[in-house]
């Protein structure tokens, strides 16, 4: 069943990545630039399962790959039956089909990890990513902290999250933004608070992504403010392979924290993010060309 499975990755992402308009079209999805790209991309992970498969002795691990990239693919189909311009019926087909290719691929990914010796696919579903990134804030440490102490405001830097609700001194229920178009969710519990030094979290029950992270305020030297240190480790939702898929929709991980660490910096030295497409103040996008706020004088 793997080989036939192999061989199926291979025949569907050479398909998908040679034609991926007309694959578009077979399954109901409207042929434009931004679904071939999809497709594409889709392809090439399919031809990577399929070599995978083919070339180890012990594919199992490669397998459970396939059941990741299955859900992607689902909950790309579901954010295509939403929209009015694919053709809804085939959309449903083609999901059906999907759910059925889902249970043989999970089927034998459970088989295949039985077997002694096998790799599990731990390795490729579950292991967790981390990041570490840090930034100079040109503001005094106890500003940064209290600011950050309070987690509804990390959505006004934080581009991935819609929303943070504090529930009590210790738990707060987060929402963010994942690929296709869907969300995720997760409370997290404060594991350490040093104030104006250091805030630790980590998820906690049945969160949808299991994560963790930190961030430290260290005075920067010669008086240049504060140095912002962030740590992060989460599992991603298909595991390694589900973070690679995330980088070719430019959605990497290290480069998204970055960002909102510069997003960060601009709130607390311009009160807002200045972007080339426009600036988030709050829960308000202004559309106007990047440019610090007149009230702030150039450094």
């Amino acid at each position: 069943m793997a080989s036939a499975l192999g061989w199926f990755s291979i025949g569907l992402g050479l398909t998908q990545v040679v034609a991926p308009g007309g694959f578009a079209r077979s399954i109901g999805v409207q042929d434009d630039s931004s679904n071939r790209a999809t497709v594409r991309l889709v392809g090439l992970r399919e031809l990577a399962c399929g070599i995978g498969i083919l070339t180890r002795p012990r594919p199992a691990g490669w397998v459970w790959a396939r059941v990741a990239g299955d859900v992607m693919d689902l909950a790309l189909l579901g954010r295509a039956l939403t929209s009015k311009r694919n053709q809804h019926d085939r959309v449903a087909a083609a999901t059906f089909s999907v759910v059925g290719v889902t249970a043989l691929d999970l089927y034998d990914s459970v088989q295949l990890s039985r077997r002694p010796g096998a790799t599990t696919g731990r390795g490729l579903w579950s292991r967790g990513v981390d990041v570490k990134k840090s930034i100079t804030v040109n503001r005094p440490a106890e500003e940064l902290y209290r600011f950050w102490h309070n987690f509804e405001n990390l959505p006004r830097f934080m581009s991935h999250l819609e929303s943070v609700k504090v529930l009590d001194e210790r738990r707060s229920h987060w929402k963010a933004k994942a690929p296709a178009g869907t969300t995720v969710e997760w409370d997290a519990e404060t594991t350490e608070d040093r104030p104006n030094e250091l805030i630790a979290w980590r998820s906690v029950g049945d969160a949808d992504v299991d994560n963790s992270g930190s961030v430290r305020f260290v005075p920067a030297p010669g008086g240049r403010g504060t140095e912002v240190h962030v740590e992060m480790r989460y599992d991603p939702p298909g595991g390694v392979i589900g973070a690679l898929f995330a980088k070719l929709f430019g959605e990497a991980p290290e480069q998204q924290v970055m960002d909102d660490l510069r997003h960060f910096k601009q709130v607390m030295e311009a009160g807002e993010v200045v972007l080339s497409e426009g600036s988030f103040d709050g829960a308000r996008i202004v559309q106007r060309p990047a440019q610090p706020p007149a009230n702030v004088s150039r450094r």
